[in-house]
């Protein structure tokens, strides 16, 4: 199971549009994520709704897991996207 632990670099955490960002990059990797809060359980990365129930804030640490083929390149990009915050899928998603 490939992991990387990050933490959310957008300041109002993985609300709205930022949730936004990540399940569409999420989805686009093409690779079943799973995405939980440091001491939670895990929930599907590609899911709005399981997204925002996490209630991650900005600076929680979050954890990216996989275990499909492809996964340690699919968790690279979206652990980036996760820790800078970025407010648009970078064109390499």
């Amino acid at each position: 199971m490939a992991e990387r632990r990050v933490n959310v670099g957008w300041a109002e955490g993985l609300h709205a549009r930022p949730a936004s960002i990540f399940v569409r990059a999420a989805t686009a990797s093409g690779v079943p994520v799973t995405i939980a809060k440091a001491d939670g359980s895990p929930v599907n990365a590609a899911s709005m709704l399981a997204v925002l129930g996490l209630g991650a804030q900005g600076g929680e640490e979050i954890v990216l897991s996989s275990d499909a083929e492809g996964a340690d390149a699919a968790l690279d990009k979206l652990a980036k996207l996760v820790a800078e915050g970025l407010e648009e899928l970078p064109e390499t998603v």
